[in-house]
């Protein structure tokens, strides 16, 4: 058996895909969302392999009843892709964070669950939906083996030089408090790509990943392995993101609670929820809105724009020092695979580095994947689509014993 069921689940949301890692390379055979879920008209959008998107309002009350109609559909007669809920050979859940006792994809069992539960504390805002999702399949699938596969785990190669805070070390010792790192599955699969691209052993080169979505990170990899990486304990330190504050002075949420009254949770809210690029330019959260202000000539547009990309460009200096070099810069997410402006914009002046890009590619190849620097470029740079989804496929039909 073969066919693996992915499960993503957010705050009001279970993302999902089958794929089958039987055939000569992998096959999705369906994908879907359940979103709104809790909320009034709840949507399910359902998209099997060779047919058409379905779209459906229902009431979706909790996570266990969107994995339900998840599984319902799969196994519709009409628009269902699998007959049985037994052709399910497992399911892999992504669990956004594994703290240090997991540095890599593991099978689900008691013990693992309590470890998960146990960091919760460091992604408060992350890990009780995954454990929702978890408990879920578990109750729907009893006899299914069970994989998680985390975000934090790619980044466990990191030397303590590079995950340390310069804080008492005993906040390290007794609490875990250090630079984690998130998007592992993404920087780990595009890291993977580059050496395909060009024709290289991961394990020779120096690369620097550059995902930007709604959460932005960047890592530098060298043969394989993590060696730093922006997000650090929780996914809102690095750079400037969709709601997301980034780096910051840490003394800026101190004076603001005592000076304005803002207690922790307001505080929180205003760093992950109302700050980064929608807090810069009182626009929205989308980097599509930005640059048609910026198109129009909006201010605010415009400082957006210029901060987010020399956020990018400052980490991606800093991270050539630390590699001694580069070989690659990868640029994906979906802003990263879609923003020719902001790859441009993130590697102008970096042409003394080696970085020289092609801006006939880099507009041709837009929503696309290939290399977007010169060919006399020392350093190539590529915009290469991730896929997560098919990593933790991947590492589940591995732990079964396939691949």
């Amino acid at each position: 058996m073969s066919i693996i069921l992915v499960v993503n689940v957010g705050s009001s949301s279970v993302k999902y895909q089958l794929i089958d890692m039987g055939k000569d390379k992998p096959v999705r055979l369906a994908r879907g969302l359940v979103e709104r879920i809790g909320l009034d008209s709840s949507i399910h959008t359902y998209i099997p392999l060779d047919g058409e998107m379905m779209r459906k309002e229902l009431e979706v009350p909790d996570h266990s009843k969107a994995i339900e109609v998840a599984l319902e559909t799969l196994l519709d007669p009409d628009v269902g892709v699998i007959a049985d809920r037994g052709e399910i050979a497992a399911v892999g859940h992504r669990v956004v964070h594994g703290g240090e006792k997991f540095s890599s994809s593991t099978i689900i069992n008691d013990e693992v669950m309590e470890q998960i539960m146990e960091c919760r504390r460091l992604a408060p805002l992350h890990n009780p939906h995954n454990i929702k999702g978890i408990e879920a399949c578990r109750r729907l699938f009893p006899h299914t083996p069970q994989v998680a596969v985390f975000d934090t785990a790619f980044h466990q190669s990191m030397p303590p030089h590079a995950f340390l805070y310069a804080l008492p070390h005993e906040l390290y010792t007794e609490q875990g408090v250090r630079r984690y790192g998130f998007h592992g599955s993404s920087h780990r699969f595009v890291a993977r790509e580059a050496a395909r691209e060009l024709g290289r052993p991961l394990s020779e080169l120096k690369l620097i990943t550059v995902h930007l979505g709604n959460g932005c990170s960047i890592t530098a990899v060298q043969g394989g392995a993590s060696m730093d990486t922006s997000m650090g304990l929780t996914p809102l330190e690095g750079l400037v993101m969709g709601t997301r504050s980034g780096d910051i002075d840490p003394a800026i949420p101190l004076m603001l609670m005592r000076t304005s009254g803002i207690h922790t949770e307001g505080m929180e809210r205003i760093l992950n929820r109302k700050s980064g690029i929608l807090g810069l330019s009182g626009i929205g959260s989308d980097m599509r809105e930005i640059e048609e202000a910026v198109e129009a000539g909006d201010e605010a547009g415009i400082r957006t724009l210029e901060v987010f990309c020399y956020r990018i460009k400052k980490y991606i200096g800093a991270y050539m020092t630390v590699l001694g070099g580069l070989d690659a810069l990868v640029f994906t997410g979906g802003i990263g695979e879609n923003s020719m402006v902001v790859r441009q914009k993130s590697t102008a002046g970096l042409e003394f580095l080696g970085i020289h890009l092609d801006h006939e590619q880099n507009r041709r190849l837009n929503r696309s994947r290939g290399r977007i620097s010169r060919q006399d470029s020392p350093v190539a740079v590529f915009i290469i689509p991730t896929d997560e989804e098919l990593v933790i496929a991947e590492d589940t039909y591995a732990l079964l014993g396939g691949g």
